[in-house]
């Protein structure tokens, strides 16, 4: 009995996205400053705040990431679990931006002082 099995691009069009991103009034301050305290994901925000929604790709190949799709994709799991970011899906890409209102009615001033810190990127 011979069983050939077929790689089927369609497949990966409908992947799973488990990750739950809380309410703003669910936003918990060690969370959203854990989320931060790491430089690679400190770096994403910074230059999502400044260039608005983006896409996943651009933003790890613009800021020069030294990472993988698979470990960047751990990165935006934390930051959306915390309510750092947001994520939507439009056809192959992901776009990703900060949910800086939100933030700002939580915890007024914090995701500013954090943009405005002069913090220096990761190349």
């Amino acid at each position: 009995m011979i069983i050939e099995l077929c790689a089927n691009p369609r497949y990966a069009v409908h992947v799973i996205d488990d990750v739950t991103e809380p309410a703003a009034a669910d936003f918990e301050l060690p969370r959203v400053l854990a989320a931060l305290a790491d430089r690679h994901r400190l770096a994403t925000v910074q230059f999502v705040a400044r260039t608005g929604e983006s896409w996943c790709s651009r933003v790890m190949q613009d800021i020069g990431l030294p990472m993988s799709k698979s470990t960047f994709s751990h990165h935006l799991r934390i930051l959306r679990e915390a309510g750092v970011v947001t994520k939507r899906t439009e056809g192959t890409k992901s776009y990703m931006c900060v949910r800086k209102a939100d933030l700002d009615a939580r915890f007024p001033g914090l995701i500013d002082s954090i943009l405005n810190a002069d913090a220096e990127m990761v190349p």
